[in-house]
């Protein structure tokens, strides 16, 4: 193997595949600083801003297939160092070239929504921000933001270049734009114009990036089942465990049912089950068999995830019972009126935020997280709602992006399961609440 580069050379690049494709492919793994196609030779060079970066992307290609709209992909250094390109028709990099009030914004890395708003947030203590306009380019999202003098310009570039706007993601490439002066005609979701306020909104515009909506539709991956989403999931997961998957899990599983043993068959019931296993992915059936009610079936919506749940859950204490999770010769649980049926329920929790809840995939901990509480809740509240489940050791109320959360530390961690399983998607004071597993070790 050739030495370590941050230029990855990719093979076997079809006319079918996109850059944005590609990006796909290793943006997981951190930022990419360039990217070229080499069609006449079915091939790309792409370079990550770090060496890390091209590191775990190789690493983990050796272990994993990656397979493009059908086609295998090879991946492997190149013999480039670094590539050379020209820069982009409207930007330059604000350490080479002359300062101006117009920055051009690439967000790489994106796994939450970009907006006009969040970005004025961003920015706006470096001076007064006149005009934002976003738009969507083969780099990914971009914006052009203009401030008032060129010395605030100076000092946003400074200071946010290279930075995440959220933990681990969004990380802000800010170059000078050579542009003038902004042109912005509507005040909406896509542009705006802070110095007039008066500006129509205009008709409900086409959306400048992906539908977040869709979590599938956050890295453009296709529905599960499809070779590529299955290698693009497994490259998030891994990218979400910091460059590796947990050992055991391959990421090529297609084996999505479970099947779990040693229940305690006086106390557990499908919700129970649900509630603990909807950590690792989301829920289809579960079915708790009644020839021997201390065995249940649970199919998972895809095998990446299914091997999540054997890898953490298995050995783990439920309701004084060791538990054994292991895979099904089932397929899939038929629908049946004994088969609890959560394909649709609003209570999975990969609905949405995708990337976030991979990373906070653990085995059991002895604190869980509490969250979607109400504006007025009270720590003795949420005490007297969890505490019958075990010794409390520690507990704290707080508010982060303005809603209120709480942490709360048990004894054991059969304790913190014990609460998890019960009141997971439980009312209290009027809000559905919802409890993970914290990987903090105290508060």
């Amino acid at each position: 193997m050739a030495e370590p580069s941050r230029v990855i050379h990719i093979r076997n690049v079809g006319h079918e595949i996109s850059e944005s494709d590609l990006l796909q492919v290793v943006q997981p793994f951190g930022t990419v600083a360039k990217l070229v196609m080499l069609r006449a030779k079915n091939q790309a060079l792409v370079q990550m801003e770090d060496l890390a970066a091209s590191v775990s992307a190789i690493q983990y290609y050796t272990t994993i297939q990656p397979s493009v709209r059908g086609r295998n992909v090879y991946l492997q250094y190149s013999s480039h160092q670094e590539l050379t390109t020209d820069q982009s028709s409207h930007g330059r990099n604000p350490d080479q070239d002359e300062p101006n009030r117009i920055l051009l914004v690439t967000v790489h890395h994106m796994l939450y929504p970009m907006t006009v708003e969040v970005l004025h947030q961003v920015f706006s203590p470096y001076g007064f921000v006149e005009k934002i306009v976003t738009f969507q380019k083969s780099a990914g999202f971009q914006a052009l933001i203009q401030f008032e003098s060129r010395q605030s310009g100076i000092q946003a570039a400074g200071a946010l270049h290279g930075r995440n706007i959220y933990d681990g993601c969004c990380q802000l490439d800010i170059q000078y734009s050579n542009l003038t002066e902004l042109q912005v005609h509507y005040n909406n979701d896509r542009s705006r114009d802070f110095t007039n306020p008066s500006l129509p909104t205009e008709q409900r515009p086409r959306s400048s990036q992906p539908g977040f909506n869709d979590p599938s539709g956050l890295f453009g991956f296709q529905q599960p089942g499809g070779a590529y989403a299955q290698m693009g999931q497994a490259a998030m997961v891994a990218a979400a465990f910091g460059g590796t998957l947990p050992p055991g899990v391959t990421g090529t599983n297609d084996r999505c049912t479970l099947i779990v043993s040693n229940l305690n068959s006086d106390r557990v019931d499908a919700d129970k089950l649900f509630n603990l296993f909807s950590i690792y992915g989301n829920i289809v059936r579960i079915k708790v068999l009644r020839n021997k009610p201390d065995h249940a079936l649970v199919q998972m919506a895809d095998g990446l995830q299914a091997e999540l749940a054997v890898h953490y859950l298995k050995g783990a204490m439920l309701l004084g019972q060791k538990l054994e999770v292991n895979f099904s010769k089932y397929p899939t649980i038929t629908p049946a009126p004994d088969a609890n049926d959560y394909s649709t329920s609003n209570l999975n929790r990969f609905n949405s935020n995708v990337v976030k809840n991979y990373r906070h995939c653990c085995a059991p901990t002895k604190m869980i997280h509490i969250s979607a509480l109400s504006q007025e809740i009270t720590e003795d509240a949420i005490l007297d709602h969890v505490s019958e489940h075990g010794t409390v050791v520690k507990s704290k109320l707080f508010e982060a992006g303005g809603k209120t959360q709480a942490l709360v530390q048990f004894e054991s961690e059969e304790a913190a399961t014990e609460a998890l399983v019960s009141k997971h998607a439980s009312k209290l004071e009027g809000s559905t609440i919802r409890i993970s597993f914290s990987q903090m070790q105290n508060i």
